[in-house]
């Protein structure tokens, strides 16, 4: 088993009965797969093993030894021949069901690429922007991270840049589930009352420079811009969001540090269902919540790969400490930080996460302590505020 560059998986989580007992995050690597052709059919099967902070009330809450979860089940397509490519992942939970890529393209002789479909918006300084751990950072949950739209990418290179523009026509559309547009899988303006606010025609591109430099330190600096339109779909004016991003990348040796700052602005109007303009309803896996309309997020990852030859049951371990923030602009909202001290764990076909927790603002981690509070605004008011935590074991069998 090789695991990329960024030694990532990919995220996911459970039902709207567990959604938020998961998290997203499982890395991205090749295994062996069934060949028929040009065709490679491979997937995953994924449990969670859970223990957490949370209230009694909580309708979350588990046993005090933990509990024992399902995750994710998924089916892989990869298809190549000579120039012509595409992918195809559909996964299913607890509940719920959807589309994650779907897209057909063509590599170019200049080793540039087309891609037409469903797929990854580009932006950040990799696919998982810089989180190593199954939980991303704060960019992931409002939609700054692994977000798969529907439009068409282009990727080059040009000397020590590597560019890539994008241009996205809608988000990846709402699947099988019980909410109204929630069933999907990467965070999206959502709309859940029919009367809200619909991603349109979105502009995004991405510029990444490797410094050449002497030794074993190996740097890549980039910047990222996304704007997008926002379609009403009720008495409310329509609306715009723009973000923009600077990151960096340093590798040397085994150790990885990467780092990002970005700023969003999202333009809704008042009279939007919410009945603010301070508040944004996102929702992914089954799930509504609102975030802030306006914030910085910093975050940085440190991790180290390292192969355990010495060890026969054991490929490699990858630790890592993570922290990340929604640090809002308005002033009435508590900030979202999000802290995570974990490894990956390799072997074979064997993929597995071991993450602790902390957060004052994630819906994956802690719950409601306040009643008069709805559930859903971690990352919006997050009136509670409060510091809470969450062990979780992510198994990931990979074909």
């Amino acid at each position: 088993m090789k695991i990329t560059s960024t030694w990532k998986l990919a995220p996911l989580t459970g039902a709207i009965a567990t959604a938020l007992l998961l998290g997203p995050n499982v890395a991205s690597a090749s295994y062996d797969s069934i060949q028929v052709g040009n065709l490679s059919i491979g997937g995953a099967l994924r449990a969670n093993y859970v223990v957490g902070d949370y209230p009694d009330a909580d309708r979350r809450s588990w046993k005090k030894g933990g509990n024992f979860l399902f995750d994710t089940a998924r089916i892989n397509l990869d298809y190549e021949n000579g120039p012509l490519l595409g992918k195809l992942e559909y996964r299913w939970y607890d509940g719920y069901n959807m589309l994650h890529t779907g897209w057909v393209g063509y590599n170019f002789d200049n080793d540039s690429q087309l891609q037409v479909g469903v797929n990854r918006v580009p932006f950040g300084p990799g696919p998982y922007g810089v989180s190593q751990s199954w939980f991303f950072d704060q960019h992931y949950y409002v939609g700054l991270s692994d977000d798969m739209d529907l439009g068409v990418k282009y990727s080059m290179p040009m000397g020590n840049w590597a560019w890539d523009f994008g241009y996205y026509v809608s988000d990846e559309g709402n699947w099988s589930g019980s909410t109204r547009d929630s069933s999907r899988y990467s965070y999206d303006i959502v709309n859940e009352t029919g009367d809200g606010y619909v991603e349109r025609n979105q502009f995004n591109v991405r510029g990444i420079y490797n410094l050449p430099g002497g030794g074993n330190v190996d740097t890549d600096l980039g910047f990222s811009l996304q704007y997008g339109e926002l379609k009403s779909r009720g008495p409310q004016d329509d609306g715009d969001m723009v973000a923009v991003s600077g990151h960096m990348t340093n590798q040397w040796g085994n150790w990885t540090l990467a780092s990002q700052l970005t700023y969003y602005d999202i333009d809704v109007d008042a009279d939007q269902p919410l009945g603010t303009d301070t508040l944004v309803q996102y929702g992914a896996y089954d799930f509504p919540n609102t975030v802030a309309a306006e914030a910085w997020i910093p975050a940085v990852s440190l991790s180290y790969y390292h192969e355990t030859g010495n060890i026969p049951w054991l490929d490699y371990v990858i630790p890592y400490v993570e922290y990340s923030s929604l640090v809002k602009e308005e002033s009435s909202f508590n900030n979202s930080d999000l802290v995570t001290l974990g490894a990956a764990w390799g072997r074979g076909n064997w993929y597995i996460y071991t993450d602790l927790v902390y957060s004052n603002g994630n819906e994956f981690v802690g719950g409601n302590r306040r009643g008069d509070n709805p559930f859903g605004d971690r990352l919006g008011a997050n009136e509670d505020d409060n510091w809470e935590a969450r062990f979780n074991i992510n198994f990931g069998y990979y074909f």
